[in-house]
């Protein structure tokens, strides 16, 4: 049962990135600047979270420590999250929300595969298998598929 409940999560979790892709483009049209939709995506998603963090450190009697991690970790995963939505802006209203997002699984199911295999920063090392591979290979045509047929 838990496992279900996951994997539900993950599908809610693609869906709000689905949505997101047209409502950040039409904000983007609507500013004249996909990079300034991005900067409004990102403030008011990080005003959010800042409220989140407050109530869970609140509920939880602690808060962050702050001077835990490696100072570059407070920027890659935000340096990385402009490149996805700002590109998502851009190429949604070109290619169309299910193209823009079935490249998007296929880059992350491709990166995800290889940050398996190193064993990136610490997580547990997956080999690659024939299946892993065809899977990937599968979503890959299934993309090139909606963007083109």
């Amino acid at each position: 049962m838990a496992a279900f409940l996951w994997a539900l999560l993950g599908v809610a979790a693609g869906a709000c990135i689905a949505i997101q892709a047209p409502i950040n483009a039409m904000l983007g049209r609507g500013l004249g600047m996909p990079v300034a939709a991005a900067c409004v995506s990102f403030l008011s998603g990080a005003i959010i979270l800042a409220v989140v963090v407050l109530a869970t450190a609140s509920f939880e009697g602690r808060g962050p420590d702050w001077r835990g991690p490696a100072a570059w970790l407070y920027f890659a995963g935000g340096a990385l999250g402009t490149v996805y939505v700002t590109t998502a802006i851009f190429l949604t209203p070109r290619i169309g929300a299910a193209a823009v997002m079935a490249f998007a699984v296929s880059g992350q199911l491709l990166a995800g595969i290889l940050l398996d295999r190193i064993g990136f920063l610490g997580m547990a090392v997956r080999e690659v298998s024939v299946g892993r591979i065809a899977g990937a290979m599968l979503l890959v045509v299934g993309a090139l598929m909606i963007r083109f047929y």
